[in-house]
């Protein structure tokens, strides 16, 4: 009886999940298509994460600047793969591979990939990058780092809900992905700050 109730409760999320999918999914049209696809390609980002490795070795020093940035890069790294393991023990089909979405009207923006989407890598590295950039960035106490912080959490949203757009994740596999970048993040950048301390680096 527990097996079967748990089933219920899991469809019957599934089902919400479907239906807040498809609602956000149908916002979009025309010039926001392209918005939301360019917020979805990982690569044009690219000069973003250079800027900012940039500016973590101007703030904080060489040193403090290159444990910083592999912690970053580390973060990034650790929820792509994980988010690959987990996408094949969990088996859940991405909406743009579910044929009840694409009936209900599912919009599909981008080439559809590899079939199964929990958790939204996307969501994961994104997030998990801006929580481990601030947490770094705050090693030094004399940064005010707020605008950075809000600019950076803003765009990692971003980016994770316009899988939702483009129809390659649902709504929950990004917010599994956010809670998941946020962990990853958090405990890596937790991390290079007890190395930078025991190497006398923080202020």
């Amino acid at each position: 009886m527990e097996g079967v109730a748990e089933m219920t409760v899991l469809q019957y999320l599934h089902h919400i999940d479907q239906s807040l999918t498809l609602s956000i999914n149908s916002m979009s049209s025309g010039f926001m298509d392209k918005v939301w696809m360019f917020f979805s390609e990982q690569v044009v980002w690219y000069p973003m994460y250079a800027v900012i490795a940039f500016f973590l070795f101007r703030k904080l020093g060489w040193k403090r600047g290159i444990v910083c940035t592999v912690a970053c890069a580390l973060t990034v790294l650790a929820c792509d793969q994980i988010g690959n393991v987990v996408k094949d023990a969990v088996e859940r089909l991405r909406p743009c591979w579910d044929m009840n979405m694409v009936d209900g009207g599912l919009r599909i923006l981008e080439d559809k990939g590899g079939k199964y989407g929990f958790y939204s890598a996307h969501a994961a590295n994104s997030l998990g990058f801006a929580v481990c950039s601030i947490v770094c960035f705050k090693n030094k106490s004399s940064l005010n780092v707020k605008a950075y912080s809000i600019g950076i959490c803003i765009w990692a949203v971003l980016v994770g809900m316009s899988r939702v757009f483009v129809g390659k994740h649902f709504l929950g596999d990004v917010c599994a992905g956010f809670i998941a970048g946020a962990v990853f993040g958090y405990v890596i950048a937790k991390i290079a700050s007890v190395f930078c301390k025991r190497l006398g680096l923080n202020d």
